[in-house]
């Protein structure tokens, strides 16, 4: 099955910075007027596809999500979790630009990896195994002109803000309902 991939649009670095303090500065006055519109709602929908996978789409963007063939799918897309590692790698990336321009840190480099694993037999259905991950790993590659030191002060900050590591650290309430 070939890879495919999507590139962002190449920006500089002052781009970059230009985009992040139009951004913080637009939220700071929306919110200064009305607190009450801090609220962001996000929706997305899925549609099967083949044998076990899944077609999203959330606004005009539309991916497709599978199973390698030993969970019976055709490996048409990344899997369920490695999504949900990959959307954590994602929130973090843009949390360590944001706050990195925030707090004056110069990032010359910045590679991010996760993993996790877990137990398969929760998703067959044991019920005293946890069907999701037992616990997940991130390495934060980072480099600049600045201290070790800076770096974890910035690691710090970006996982106490990170919305998808939030997901990930806490307990977060989910309803399912039947349509």
């Amino acid at each position: 099955m070939p890879v495919t991939t999507a590139s962002a649009v190449t920006v500089t670095a002052a781009d970059r910075a230009g985009r992040l303090e139009r951004a913080e500065r637009a939220w700071g006055d929306r919110l200064a007027a009305d607190p009450r519109d801090a609220r962001l709602a996000v929706a997305v929908s899925g549609d099967p596809e083949g044998a076990v996978a899944t077609r999203i789409t959330a606004g005009r963007h539309s991916w497709l999500i599978d199973e390698p063939a030993g969970l019976a799918g055709d490996d048409a897309g990344a899997s369920p979790v490695e999504a949900a590692l990959g959307a954590l790698l994602a929130c973090q990336t843009v949390v360590y630009r944001l706050y990195a321009q925030r707090l004056g840190v110069t990032i010359d480099r910045l590679e991010l990896r996760a993993e996790g694993e877990l137990d398969v037999r929760g998703l067959f259905g044991a019920d005293d195994v946890r069907p999701g991950f037992a616990g997940v790993r991130v390495v934060v590659d980072i480099d600049g002109p600045h201290e070790r030191e800076r770096f974890e002060e910035l690691r710090r900050v970006v996982d106490a803000h990170c919305p998808v590591h939030d997901l990930f650290s806490n307990p977060t309430p989910i309803e399912t309902r039947l349509a």
